[in-house]
């Protein structure tokens, strides 16, 4: 059931609930992140002071509790000797 604050996008003649799409890509972003910072054997407070995020919210990120600005994951990944990238590619079916 949609509630009146969801945000939909309809193509088609199909609505999208928007909030599901963005929390699982978010998830999915947040699995990644740690997943390469843990292969770096970095601490999230390594990661803060190198990034200049502060370390609460470098925490509340990887706990899904914080929407993480574009920025936000550059600096991250620059302190992990990265870059971003971000592709759009088909919906599966």
């Amino acid at each position: 059931m949609r509630k009146a604050m969801d945000y939909v996008f309809t193509v088609d003649n199909e609505e999208i609930l928007i909030e599901g799409l963005q929390k699982d890509t978010r998830t999915r972003t947040i699995a990644t992140y740690v997943k390469c910072r843990k292969e770096k054997n970095m601490t999230q407070d390594r990661l803060a002071k190198q990034s200049g995020i502060s370390r609460p919210n470098i925490t509340r990120f990887e706990s899904g509790h914080y929407n993480p600005s574009l920025e936000m994951l550059v600096r991250i990944a620059a302190a992990m000797d990265m870059e971003v990238e971000v592709h759009l590619v088909p919906k599966k079916q």
